[in-house]
């Protein structure tokens, strides 16, 4: 507890000497972020591997390209994002300065998750450092070979007072917990999102809360089969299905289930061969208590494809579960590993029945040739984000927000929307000591002649070019005459 309080507490006094505020010093600490990505890509690399038995162009597509994107953009987008945003004025207004101004909220904590441990640390510790906070970084614990690493890495590149790394489980994240921040970002499971967001409470602490759920998949009759299935297939089995994005379960006509199937399991060849067990393209389940709980869920399925395990290797081939119950085993928690069950649904509003009676996902996805009926599901349904025909690529869209809602989490980061959450928009209003006049309409004693006015000067918005501009040059020598008549009255 007196070691958290003193890193805490370091921070803290490194964020009060202001060093952090410049936007010379921001850009320099990415800079060496980027270099340090750079330079030590082998070492990231293996430790991801030791972690998830990830081959290196799936670690660096998975993991390092987003890193090197996010950095990229924070870099050059880094002072329009930072720049005072000015406001739409009304005549009461319009000779101030009103605007947006960016500011860091403080000394922020990032805990990481280890499906993807270097990507999911990393992205919000950009945007972190971007609005110029001070940043605890507090690495899973699970995924052991990377969370030393970065132990290891980021003193050796950024300030260290300003961005400790703290390492250990649950014992320490307790403890970091106990200490007051302006922020916590956490990515993971709703049950330890419930106890961060209640530690969090104790300081009115704000949060975003990167969580999972079930995500859907809800094929069409009317659409391409092979493509769809191969799409589903390579977000599916990604990973080996520890991807908080991926289709968790698919919900088809049941006249389609065994041609999606058949799909499914001529794009496993295609991408693995015959062994997958000796794929280098297939990963591994991070560990044997995540190998059994992912093994406990198959009892009792009806296994179409798959189902071959090893546990000393944490190995479970790709696996596709068939008429699937709602009430089963596997549709009450998030899978998180390469099973996908198939739900034989009658209709689309069957479907979007099934989706609503549930949890509010993290991700949606939908395939049809008809947009009417994408439409409609995006209408009538609730997640994090949608993608139609396709899986995860919403993730990949820098300008869109990733986040829950719901069960699924709260807020959201990702390029610009980062800068944004780990900031705070504060409201400032500048204005003169002249035309003291025109306040008159506020200051007591009040009259009905005074509310006339002031409903006319403050329910006028004029943006219409420069018709707008004569308009408001207008209005403004009346303001004047105005201002003159109530203060001779």
């Amino acid at each position: 507890m007196e070691k958290m309080q003193q890193v805490v507490g370091r921070a803290r006094a490194a964020f009060n000497s202001g060093r952090s505020r410049s936007l010379e010093f921001r850009t320099q600490q990415l800079k060496a972020l980027e270099r340090m990505v750079q330079e030590k890509e082998k070492e990231i690399l293996a430790a991801i591997r030791a972690d998830l038995h990830k081959s290196g162009p799936n670690a660096f597509s998975h993991e390092i390209l987003g890193v090197l994107g996010e950095l990229a953009l924070a870099m050059e987008k880094l002072p329009s994002w930072a720049a005072p945003q000015p406001v739409k004025k009304n005549l009461m207004t319009m000779r101030d300065e009103a605007y947006i101004l960016p500011e860091p909220l403080g000394v922020v904590l990032v805990i990481g998750a280890w499906n993807y441990p270097f990507v999911l640390v990393m992205q919000p510790l950009i945007g972190a450092i971007a609005a110029g906070n001070a940043v605890v970084v507090k690495p899973s614990e699970i995924s052991e070979n990377t969370a030393q690493l970065l132990a290891d890495l980021l003193p050796r590149y950024l300030d260290q007072e300003l961005y400790p790394v703290v390492t250990g489980g649950a014992a320490e994240t307790t403890a970091l917990l106990t200490q007051r921040f302006d922020h916590i970002l956490y990515t993971g499971n709703s049950t330890v999102g419930k106890i961060v967001m209640a530690a969090a409470a104790k300081h009115l602490t704000p949060v975003t809360l990167e969580l999972g759920g079930k995500s859907p998949c809800y094929i069409d009759k009317d659409c391409d089969l092979a493509v769809a299935c191969r799409r589903i297939t390579w977000g599916k089995y990604m990973n080996c299905g520890q991807t908080c994005i991926a289709p968790d379960y698919i919900l088809c006509d049941p006249s389609i289930q065994s041609k999606v199937v058949e799909n499914i399991k001529a794009t496993l060849q295609e991408f693995y061969g015959e062994d997958v067990k000796s794929s280098p393209d297939y990963e591994r389940i991070v560990n044997k208590r995540h190998f059994r709980r992912v093994l406990a869920l198959l009892e009792g399925q009806k296994i179409a494809y798959g189902g071959q395990t090893d546990e000393d290797s944490c190995f479970i081939a790709p696996t596709i579960l068939t008429d699937v119950s709602p009430e089963s085993k596997v549709m009450e928690e998030e899978i998180f590993g390469p099973v996908l069950p198939i739900l034989p649904v009658k209709s689309v509003d069957e479907a979007i029945e099934f989706i609503n009676g549930r949890e509010k996902p993290l991700a949606l996805y939908v395939f049809s040739n008809n947009k009417k009926l994408i439409r409609r599901v995006i209408s009538e349904t609730s997640s994090g984000g949608v993608t139609a025909n396709d899986v995860l690529m919403h993730y990949a869209v820098v300008d869109l927000p990733f986040g829950g809602v719901g069960n699924s989490g709260m807020g959201a980061y990702h390029g610009k929307h980062s800068f944004e959450t780990f900031s705070h928009h504060r409201a400032c209003l500048i204005k003169d000591l002249k035309m003291e006049g025109m306040n008159k309409l506020r200051y007591p004693p009040g009259s009905q002649k005074k509310v006339d006015w002031a409903k006319f000067f403050l329910l006028k918005r004029f943006n219409k070019g420069w018709i707008g501009v004569v308009i408001l040059a207008l209005l403004g020598i009346v303001a004047a005459v105005v201002a003159k008549m109530v203060t001779h009255q």
